[in-house]
């Protein structure tokens, strides 16, 4: 997903007296940069979890909303305008939990655009002249010719930077995808909660070519979920073309408890995302810095 710059490494000309001093520069940055991956993966999962949990909140309001008119109110049947006034209140649910959806939705795009960043910000370069008394080290090159990287050489103990990158790659294109996945989940249920009582106008806001807040396209360039063709985000290549036709053709139409079962199903499962990978990614690093990560 990220400009690969692992495919990027500089012969082995650095000096043994300029390696010795990027070396434990390049040390410090790469723990940082892992620790903040740590806690940002442990913030997505997190708020994914809350965003299910507002998303199962809508669909509950949407359902009851829908089939208030068959319930049987018993001694408050007599009561005017109980059933119009109990509509209304799910109504008002529904908005209150889609706002509450959305505000997940975005905090989840933040984090993974601090996810890329990280992804980005590995790579220890030179600041300043080499005939410097001060060697300060930086992520950001001044030098084209500094790759960052020492030469290739291992950073701690057998790993050079390049095997780092690779597997923040890997781990980053998990919650990118995942997120792309979670989008056309939560367009699929802001549509499917949202075609009794509303107007074509908002509706039409809810549509995948659309922003569903101010910035998003801008926060999901970032994150090259942005088609360069269209401008439009790209969605997720499901395997099932059969379910990628059912999850979004729900505009206009009711759909049955049963598919919104799956849809909440489909956001718990976080099904981009490889835990146990994940885990083994961050127990290798780990073993390489011999440091536990936090």
């Amino acid at each position: 997903m990220m400009e690969n710059l692992t495919a990027i490494s500089s012969p082995s000309t650095q000096t043994p007296s300029s390696i010795r001093l990027w070396r434990p520069a390049a040390q410090r940055n790469l723990r940082n940069q892992w620790s903040k991956l740590l806690s940002r993966k442990t913030q997505w999962m997190s708020i994914a979890s809350d965003g299910r949990s507002n998303a199962t909140a809508l669909v509950n309001a949407h359902l009851s909303q829908r089939y208030t008119p068959q319930m049987d109110f018993g001694v408050l049947k007599e009561m005017p305008g109980i059933v119009e006034k109990s509509t209304q209140k799910f109504t008002q649910k529904q908005e209150i939990w889609r706002l509450k959806l959305l505000s997940s939705y975005k905090d989840m795009v933040k984090i993974t655009c601090h996810l890329s960043e990280l992804l980005s910000s590995m790579r220890c370069f030179q600041k300043g002249s080499c005939s410097s008394s001060i060697v300060r080290f930086s992520n950001n090159s001044d030098d084209r010719n500094d790759m960052g990287d020492g030469g290739g050489v291992s950073v701690f103990s057998s790993w050079p930077m390049s095997h780092f990158e690779e597997l923040a790659q890997e781990l980053v294109d998990m919650f990118v995808l995942e997120l792309s996945f979670k989008r056309l989940l939560m367009v699929s249920l802001l549509l499917s909660t949202n075609c009794q009582e509303s107007s074509r106008q908002q509706a039409d806001a809810f549509c995948w070519s659309n922003e569903l807040y101010p910035g998003e396209f801008d926060d999901l360039t970032a994150t090259n979920l942005i088609s360069k063709e269209s401008g439009q985000p790209i969605s997720p290549g499901l395997q099932d073309p059969t379910f990628n036709t059912v999850i979004t053709k729900t505009s206009g139409s009711l759909v049955s408890r049963e598919v919104l079962q799956v849809y909440l199903t489909a956001w718990f499962s976080n099904l981009n995302i490889d835990m146990n990978r994940v885990e083994d990614i961050f127990r290798m690093v780990e073993w390489e810095m011999q440091v536990k990560l936090s």
